[in-house]
């Protein structure tokens, strides 16, 4: 399964979401998907007020690319998730 089931899931069933915010590593299981041991995970929720920003990781020796090179892994965020 994928995040994108999860997040499905949460919209629809409300026991799910607050699972899923409360315990995701619980939650995400069910949806079939694998965290790695030692991973943590927090989920929060966007709202029409608040907005959440994620900074990826940033890549391998990303001091050595240049701004554009930087700028286009960023657009297309090669490891969106790393689980």
């Amino acid at each position: 399964m994928t995040l994108a089931n999860a997040i499905a899931r949460a919209w629809r069933d409300a026991a799910y979401k607050a699972k899923l915010l409360s315990d995701p590593h619980a939650a995400l299981a069910e949806e079939g998907v694998e965290i790695p041991v030692g991973t943590t995970v927090k989920v929060v929720e966007n709202t029409a007020d608040f907005q959440h920003l994620v900074l990826p990781v940033a890549p391998d020796r990303a001091d050595e690319l240049s701004a554009d090179e930087l700028q286009k892994v960023a657009a297309g965020s090669p490891k969106p998730f790393l689980f």
